[in-house]
């Protein structure tokens, strides 16, 4: 299935294409930047690949939890995209995106998001990968730090009979929360903080396979917060 995925949510800006045959992909760290950056990168992609929008089966963008700015620029972009093609489009979660990379590179079993939502908070999710696919143990919200770990202690509890406790951490809240940070041990490095499109292409075929897309005028971001309750603050989106 030939799959093009689009993500902004985060100070992250990244565009992927599965051609049927490869995977081409870019990917930045550019925040403020991605309403700048996000059609060169696109436009990059497809010729790179050597396709058109013509040519795809289908369009998948991170639908969110993440800066309100970041996926309101991809869910634009990519209702825009679906309206010219005719495509349909699946929305893939940034926590799960994130979860996903962490099962490809790292062979995780059991997957811990937590990215800094700001305020004191979280973007918080866990999830188990078995037999190929991505489970969602305690489903994605917005939560302090402190409500988190008791969560995943929770978790561990229930499920003592297996390595629950050796789960791989992913996102930016690990660092930003001494609450978090402490539930790991001094040398496990969180090495994927941001949701990269790549990781996005495998769940939006998933969802493909299920019939959970939309067409454009029903593609809408995820936010998990209240957005009268968001303080801007430096640097962020």
């Amino acid at each position: 299935m030939k799959i093009l995925a689009i993500d902004t949510a985060t100070e992250a800006c990244s565009v992927a294409l599965n051609t049927g045959d490869a995977v081409v992909s870019r990917f930045e760290i550019c925040p403020q930047q991605h309403s700048q950056r996000l059609l060169p990168m696109l436009d990059e992609v497809l010729k790179d690949a050597g396709l058109v929008l013509a040519d795809l089966d289908l369009l998948a963008f991170g639908r969110g939890p993440g800066s309100f700015t970041g996926v309101r620029i991809a869910t634009g972009m990519i209702q825009g995209l679906s309206l010219g093609s005719g495509l349909k489009v699946a929305g893939v979660s940034t926590l799960a995106a994130m979860a996903q990379q962490a099962v490809i590179s790292k062979q995780a079993t059991w997957v811990v998001c937590a990215t800094d939502a700001r305020m004191g908070e979280v973007y918080f999710a866990m999830y188990k990968s078995g037999n190929g696919l991505l489970s969602e143990v305690i489903a994605e919200q917005v939560c302090p730090p402190e409500a988190a770990v008791e969560l995943i202690n929770e978790a561990i509890a229930a499920n003592q009979g297996e390595a629950i406790g050796e789960f791989e951490p992913v996102g930016t809240g690990w660092q930003a929360y001494p609450a978090l940070k402490a539930l790991l041990s001094e040398d496990h490095e969180v090495s994927i903080e941001f949701p990269d499109a790549v990781y996005m292409l495998p769940l939006a075929e998933q969802l493909a396979n299920k019939g959970d897309v939309q067409v454009a005028s029903e593609v809408k971001p995820v936010y998990l917060r209240d957005k009268v309750t968001w303080k801007k603050l430096p640097g962020r989106e």
